[in-house]
């Protein structure tokens, strides 16, 4: 479905779906098959007649009713527990009928039976269709932290994020001093064995993009925090199509404070704690990694005791210097009017 000049995310499915009048993406046949043939739910040789039957049922028409009795008729219990699982996602997709859709009513209903990464995977196709047309590398590197967790390096001029995955990847092969980079606090950069993405070397991303292997300096002074501001403001105005103005700051200095919105479970804690006036330790405060101000360029879009008044958006690892972000919380938790939300 792309018509980019510069592809990228093949794997996150865009292929497989199609917009509808708004720009969502319609839950296709296709795209559901490719969920029927995850190594876990596609049969094997010695499975059962029965699962074969629900497989082959499934595949020739993805949004086929099914049943308990179909299930329960599997013999292999773990095959039937992973049916199970994926039916109940094929369900949640067919019931709203696209991708954003099921996504927004995960979080509505406060009910969430769907595996963390099938929800990633949701997430990373979002983000596939909202940055369709984007020429900066950059917003994309930054937009995977929407959907892939990230660990920290952390010190002294130095605010490094790279991919979980990637890092444990590298670590257990051996290559280079990238795990001792992130085991140990105040290793120097220099040691890590992942390339950083710069203005000069941004424009490999486009044919690495599915190896998720490039790291960003995440600095106040560097481009990859307001690259993610740009990301956010996409992602707010796709879903809830309230326009908004982000930009990175380095403290929250407001005596008219009154609304704000982490990211991430960290810096909704840290927030919190600020907001009601009570102390934050230094190590702390070490934790929040971004800080940004969000304003609507419509008042009327915000909820009358907002109109005129900025959002503080926030960002910060764990105790364990990784990052997992929530981007759900930018949906749900903004101070906009019913009519968006």
């Amino acid at each position: 479905m792309s018509n980019s000049k510069n592809n990228f995310w093949k794997s996150a499915g865009f292929h497989l779906v199609e917009r509808d009048e708004n720009g969502w993406l319609k839950v296709t046949p296709d795209y559901l098959r490719a969920y029927f043939t995850r190594p876990e739910i596609h049969p094997v040789e010695e499975s059962c007649e029965a699962e074969h039957v629900l497989f082959e049922e499934l595949m020739a028409n993805p949004f086929s009713k099914i049943s308990d009795v179909d299930i329960n008729n599997i013999k292999d219990k773990d095959a039937a527990d992973n049916y199970r699982v994926i039916i109940g996602f094929r369900d949640l997709l067919a019931e709203n009928g696209t991708i954003e859709g099921a996504y927004m009513t995960l979080f509505k209903t406060g009910s969430i039976a769907i595996p963390p990464i099938f929800i990633d995977q949701m997430v990373h196709l979002v983000l596939r269709n909202i940055l369709e047309g984007v020429d900066d590398p950059m917003q994309l590197r930054a937009a995977e932290l929407f959907f892939r967790e990230q660990v920290v390096t952390a010190g002294d001029d130095q605010l490094m994020l790279a991919d979980q995955e990637i890092v444990e990847m590298k670590s257990e092969s051996g290559f280079g001093g990238l795990g001792q980079l992130l085991a140990e606090s105040g290793t120097p950069a220099r040691e890590v064995s992942l390339d950083v993405m710069t203005d000069d070397n941004k424009q490999d991303y486009w044919r690495r993009s599915d190896q998720f292997d490039m790291a960003i300096d995440f600095r106040f002074t560097q481009s990859a925090q307001d690259a993610l501001g740009r990301v956010i403001e996409k992602w707010v105005s796709h879903f809830l199509g309230a326009k908004t103005r982000i930009q990175a700051m380095k403290s929250i200095k407001d005596e008219k404070w009154s609304w704000h919105v982490g990211c991430d479970l960290e810096s909704t804690r840290i927030l919190n704690t600020l907001y009601n006036g009570e102390a934050v330790n230094d190590d702390e405060l070490f934790r929040i990694l971004a800080l940004y101000r969000l304003e609507f360029l419509d008042d009327n879009d915000a909820v009358d005791t907002m109109q005129g008044k900025n959002v503080y958006l926030g960002l910060a690892m764990n105790g364990e210097r990784k990052l997992v972000m929530k981007p759900q919380n930018l949906l749900s938790n903004l101070p906009l009017k019913a009519s968006l939300t």
